[in-house]
């Protein structure tokens, strides 16, 4: 009985992955009544918590920095193939989904979950600690890749509006690649140790010793479980989105918002992910989620979207507006301050807190 019991968590993070990709097969493309948008939430949810389990299996067994990568990756790889979906569909709105997915995505990893995971582990722990060598390298590359992309295509003129041209485009996209390629093997080969979690006297942190590292076989089947549940996260975001705009409009809020609702759900492994890790005092491993995740939205998305666009017909707007920009440049300096100590109080996560508010509360009325 105690060993059923014992194995019940692990049928359910294994069969709900499986779950939700039949539900998504079966409710793709169709416009779902009340009921299918209710069970697709609860579905999704499901696969969120599922995501979570197994991406901590495969963190477990690979390691940090290993374990977080994986997972910030594995979401936007998906992520990108959502976009390009939605862009191929056409539209007015398709022009600006990349630019607002890519802020979207920075605004909640950089404010909502850099901000949550510094406040759980301040009020947790007294100081939230962690490497500012990995976590100041991760925010300079992050800052830079979203000035090249988002920033620069407003201040351009060879191509009218806040676009690039295709010799622009070109050359944010490799960039994107060659920096989030010396970022990844900075992170993962010549200085691991700078995004390990760190003690509080500034030791790393190198295994968890506490509990058995899983078996490479276990892993495995994580990693396909873990793909399985995100395909169901985000496809059945996108399920539910055509409900989630009518809610909007009918609220009378501005469109943008149904992105910011699908960002944060597609987000939600993520960041429970970094929750979870700063519970337990691995303030590094929630940054290095968030951090990495916010550039891999970029360096990943822009590349994609560049490459679609050679078949894709309509413009391809990047360049934010003037709030935005205002927000993107707020949210770097105050990282930066926040990085140069190596620990942070609730006053820090407090901040980066409301500067996530005040986007959303621009994108509800801008």
């Amino acid at each position: 009985m105690i060993n059923r019991l014992r194995s019940l968590p692990l049928r359910w993070t294994s069969a709900t992955p499986l779950f939700a990709v039949v539900v998504l097969l079966l409710t793709w493309g169709r416009d779902l009544p009340g009921a299918l948008v209710a069970l697709a939430t609860v579905v999704l949810a499901g696969a969120v918590l599922a995501a979570v389990h197994h991406a901590e299996v495969i963190a477990h067994r690979v390691g940090e920095p290993f374990g977080s990568l994986v997972l910030a990756i594995a979401v936007t790889i998906i992520e990108v193939a959502l976009i390009v979906t939605l862009m191929a569909e056409g539209g007015d709105k398709g022009a600006t989904l990349a630019r607002d997915t890519i802020f979207a995505a920075v605004m909640i990893t950089c404010n909502g979950i850099v901000g949550l995971s510094l406040l759980v582990a301040s009020l947790r722990h007294g100081t939230a600690v962690f490497n500012p060598e990995g976590t100041g390298a991760a925010l300079a590359t992050v800052a830079t890749l979203a000035t090249l992309s988002l920033v620069l295509p407003t201040f351009t003129t060879s191509a009218p509006g806040p676009e690039f041209s295709a010799v622009q485009l070109t050359f944010a996209a490799l960039t994107s690649l060659i920096l989030y390629g010396l970022f990844v093997t900075t992170q993962t080969v010549r200085h691991r140790d700078y995004f390990l979690p760190i003690t509080r006297q500034g030791d790393v942190i190198k295994a968890d010793a506490h509990a058995a590292v899983p078996s490479g076989r276990a892993a495995l089947i994580s990693l396909g479980l873990l793909g399985l549940a995100l395909i169901g996260v985000v496809g059945l975001a996108k399920g539910v989105s055509p409900t989630i705009e009518s809610g909007v409009e009918a609220a009378g809020l501005h469109h943008a918002v149904v992105g910011v609702i699908i960002a944060l759900l597609v987000l939600l492994p993520e960041t429970i992910a970094a929750l979870r890790s700063a519970r337990r005092d691995r303030v590094q491993t929630s940054l290095n989620l968030a951090l990495g995740s916010a550039m891999a939205s970029i360096g990943l998305t822009i590349p994609a979207v560049a490459l679609a666009s050679i078949w894709l017909d309509g413009p391809l707007v990047l360049g934010l507006g003037a709030t935005h920009m205002v927000l993107l440049a707020l949210t770097v300096v105050v990282g930066s301050l926040m990085v140069v100590p190596g620990r942070a109080t609730p006053l820090q996560g407090g901040v980066h807190l409301v500067l996530f508010a005040a986007y959303l509360e621009l994108a509800i009325n801008p």
